[in-house]
């Protein structure tokens, strides 16, 4: 009898703790606490664990490391149980949503987390031909990183992670230089998971105005195309009526630091270091929630979660037209002869539309007794404003068929791989006739940008040679997925480029030099037997006193202009097959 009881006991033991598991209606820390609190990171993983045991339409793994040493993981909601993704790519849209890459911004991390519940939980409407995942917190060092004053402008939450990562590092500048773990990993999730629309949480900061919601999508003429035109004519206005009806308004992000929105302001342009402006480089539609800082987070939250379940709906709406868009656009760039490296506001074209905002006036600062902005929430008006979200090619290149990369260049190469560039090596040493350049003028920042002294105005100057490559070397064509990114990052003018992130300033240091009383031999038969080399020396002393008197510089000027300066100097190592 004691056995039977025990069994019995067992029995109902098990059959009550599994439907306690199927019914918990899986709270939320932001939601225990009434709106006032965001979830730890290992509440978070926890949270995201328990969903997966009690639903087989939610999966969670980890996935790669992070500086932190922990690690990211990766969650997937798909109706039917199906979490390859190569399988779910044949007939379904796949949406990847970011959260807490700055973790002080953490509304998304818990507004996720009630979006994947509510749907797994037949709450909201379940997806039919959308498949929903998500990097529950990016930035797993600066969440683990707590405390409660570093978000000076920001209401709520009590307690929140700090914007730089385990290096301290910005993870939203990262996206093409790969100098942490955190994006070497979100690179191998995203060619794993190939989204169709990318949406990154985060909070803003700036002027002061009525809206909890801004919205900052892939800038559309950068974006390109039938797609691009898609996303300004179709996406945004769709997703600005949905939450129209739902009560919640939304504006573009507003692009302005500490004067009156109401002057106008223009779309903030997302280069591939950002996480839209990467994810652009494969034809992403990609979108940044921004909330407003000085919203209740309660508000902040919800406004989140709300703005996510609009874009679900219409990706399930408009899905079948993303997917065909997307694969025109990849087609359509294999025609294309010449790239935009980068790009210019068109101020002749501009988008009016009535902005809620506050008064301002500028008063004495009790402070440091100095003009300073204030805003009046007493105040509140609706006006038209000026929006300038129309962008013009500033500065653009041939594409060439290839680019061929000596093998030494290992950073270089390393990050291709990442990024799933088709490659492939030399098998014999080969000569071909190729393009390539010389950095003619660059400018350097004064100070630390992300761990770089970052270049910019970068000028360079073509030469056609014949070169022969060694056995091992790279052959990279550019008529492949990874076209954008190739160019985005070879091309050394380009703003994002691996030269104007220092991966090739070892090119700009001579290794050789001269010692000026050897030299001055060398230097005095060059002039003796070169007449045109003569006449433009005398020339350049006339017209610069300060090269006219100094012999050194005069001495280096002949050296550059001889046979023993070294080629490897300021000679980019990357040549173009046209």
């Amino acid at each position: 009898m004691r056995f039977f009881g025990l069994l019995f006991l067992l029995f109902f033991w098990f059959n009550f703790t599994k439907a306690q598991s199927t019914t918990n209606t899986f709270l939320t820390v932001f939601e225990q606490s009434n709106g006032t609190e965001t979830a730890t990171y290992s509440e978070t993983i926890q949270f995201y664990e328990n969903l997966a045991s009690a639903h087989a339409t939610i999966h969670i793994m980890p996935i790669g490391n992070t500086d932190s040493g922990e690690p990211l993981h990766l969650v997937t909601f798909n109706r039917d149980g199906q979490f390859d993704f190569e399988k779910i790519r044949r007939n379904k849209r796949v949406i990847l949503i970011n959260n807490g890459i700055h973790p002080g911004e953490s509304d998304g991390i818990d507004a996720t987390m009630m979006l994947f519940r509510d749907i797994a939980q037949g709450g909201i409407s379940t997806p039919q031909n959308t498949v929903l995942v998500t990097i529950p917190i990016y930035n797993v060092g600066g969440s683990l990183n707590r405390n409660s004053s570093t978000r000076a402008n920001q209401i709520g939450p009590k307690a929140y992670g700090f914007r730089g990562n385990a290096q301290n590092y910005d993870l939203n500048r990262d996206f093409i230089k790969l100098d942490t773990e955190n994006a070497k990993t979100f690179t191998d999730i995203f060619h794993l998971v190939q989204p169709d629309v990318f949406i990154d949480n985060h909070v803003s900061n700036g002027a002061d105005y009525q809206y909890t919601l801004t919205h900052l999508f892939t800038q559309h003429n950068k974006l390109g195309g039938p797609l691009g035109a898609f996303l300004q004519t179709t996406i945004i206005p769709a997703l600005e009526t949905d939450l129209k009806q739902k009560n919640w308004d939304i504006t573009p992000y507003v692009n302005v630091f500490n004067r009156p929105p109401e002057l106008g302001f223009q779309q903030f342009i997302d280069y591939p270091r950002y996480s839209t402006g990467y994810t652009a480089l494969w034809h992403v539609l990609g979108m940044m929630v921004e909330t407003h800082m000085l919203k209740p987070y309660k508000q902040r939250v919800e406004g989140t979660y709300e703005i996510m379940r609009s874009m679900l709906a219409i990706t399930e709406r408009e899905g079948y037209r993303i997917t065909a868009l997307r694969k025109a656009a990849f087609e359509a760039q294999a025609n294309d002869l010449n790239y935009v490296l980068d790009w210019e506001v068109d101020t002749t074209k501009a988008t009016v539309f009535n902005f809620k905002g506050y008064e301002s006036t500028m008063e004495t600062s009790a402070v440091t007794g100095k003009l300073r902005l204030k805003f009046h929430k007493n105040r509140p008006f609706e006006k038209p404003v000026k929006y300038q979200n129309t962008y013009q090619p500033k500065q653009e290149v041939s594409i060439p068929e290839a680019y061929i990369i000596p093998q030494g260049w290992h950073q270089v190469i390393a990050r291709l791989k990442r990024n799933r560039v088709f490659m492939k090596r030399f098998k014999t040493d080969t000569t071909m006739a190729v393009t390539l350049y010389k950095i003619t003028n660059f400018d350097t920042r004064k100070t630390p940008y992300e761990g770089h002294y970052q270049h910019y105005n970068t000028q360079v100057s073509g030469i056609k040679e014949t070169r022969t490559f060694r056995a091992g070397d790279y052959w990279v064509p550019t008529n492949q997925a990874s076209r954008r990114y190739l160019l985005e990052t070879l091309e050394p003018i380009a703003p994002d480029s691996f030269f104007n992130w220092n991966f090739f300033d070892t090119i700009l240091q001579r290794k050789e030099g001269f010692s000026p009383y050897v030299f001055e031999d060398t230097a005095e038969k060059m002039l003796t037997n070169n007449t045109p080399l003569r006449k433009a020396f005398e020339q350049k002393k006339l017209t610069d006193t300060a090269f006219a008197s100094n012999s050194y510089a005069q001495l280096y000027w002949l050296y550059e202009h001889s046979s023993n300066s070294e080629p490897a100097y300021k000679q980019y190592p990357v040549y173009r097959v046209d």
